[in-house]
């Protein structure tokens, strides 16, 4: 049981992800390839300074979207000078370089082992350690960003947004002031990315590799595809990417000695919600 709940509460993070990721790419157009990134900045503040300053929850999840905030601007500044293939480029070099550091500076980040010790999260005087307490938390936190990224999109600042989308000269000739608004969203979609994620203790380096690269990356090869995405389509998308999760759970489970039937059903769970958003995805693309 607490397999699935862990898979729950993924499918929840990368939600978030996913919804943050459609502001800048589904709303603006804006095909950036370094929203990993962004989630593994914020996520190494956060626990970092849970871990060596014991500070509040809610006080290091602010700090995390602020950072990441920060790293978005100095991020957007320079790639929004590009233009297309050009500008995912450019963005794909930064997520390789923010992994690479992350992976590789041991003595600051635990490289592919991670950060073991880190606090358990306490919300007005109540400590979460139950994978029921953080599935609810997550869950808050996906409302929290649909509420939010609805709330833009039925905007006058949200129909800027498509409008740069649709026609981006056609914006600026109604006196719009395009790069702000890009700059804008992309700080807004990195600093969303910060709401999760705790790094595991002893997790092997196919684990980070997942969830800081290939994990995010199918997250956004499913919500670039469907522009402008509904919130039960983008977490539709998100349970498809949801699969390598069971994989590498498995996988972990069989090294790792997990208690019998535990690897088998994480894999059936999320190949079966895989292949059933798969089909759903398909019906509503051919209808």
């Amino acid at each position: 049981m607490d397999y699935l709940l862990h898979i729950l509460i993924l499918v929840g993070l990368y939600g978030i992800l996913a919804v943050s990721l459609n502001l800048i790419a589904g709303y603006t157009g804006l095909l950036s390839v370094a929203h990993a990134a962004f989630y593994g900045v914020g996520a190494y503040v956060t626990a970092l300074m849970a871990l060596h300053w014991h500070t509040p929850f809610l006080l290091n999840v602010v700090a995390g979207m602020v950072v990441a905030g920060v790293v978005g601007v100095l991020v957007a500044a320079p790639s929004l000078r590009v233009h297309d293939d050009y500008f995912v480029l450019t963005t794909f070099a930064f997520q390789v370089i923010a992994f690479s550091i992350l992976n590789n500076w041991v003595d600051f980040t635990g490289g592919p082992m991670g950060l073991p010790g880190i606090p358990q999260p306490a919300l007005f005087g109540l400590t979460i350690s139950s994978h029921w307490g953080f599935l609810l938390l997550a869950s808050a936190f996906v409302a929290a960003a649909f509420w939010v990224s609805h709330r833009l999109a039925e905007s006058p600042y949200g129909r800027v947004l498509k409008a740069i989308r649709e026609d981006e000269v056609f914006a600026q000739s109604l006196g719009k002031d395009v790069t702000r608004y890009k700059v804008e969203v992309f700080v807004l979609g990195a600093m969303l990315t910060r709401y999760s994620i705790r790094r595991s203790v002893g997790a092997a380096s196919i684990t980070t590799v997942f969830k800081l690269v290939v994990h995010p990356a199918l997250v956004f090869v499913m919500t670039q595809y469907v522009f402008e995405l509904e919130p039960l389509w983008v977490m539709a998308a998100t349970m498809l990417a949801a699969m390598p999760t069971g994989v590498y759970s498995s996988i972990l489970a069989n090294r790792y000695r997990a208690a019998p039937g535990a690897a088998s059903s994480t894999v059936v769970l999320s190949t079966g919600l895989s292949l059933v958003t798969l089909t759903v995805l398909l019906g509503w693309f051919l209808r």
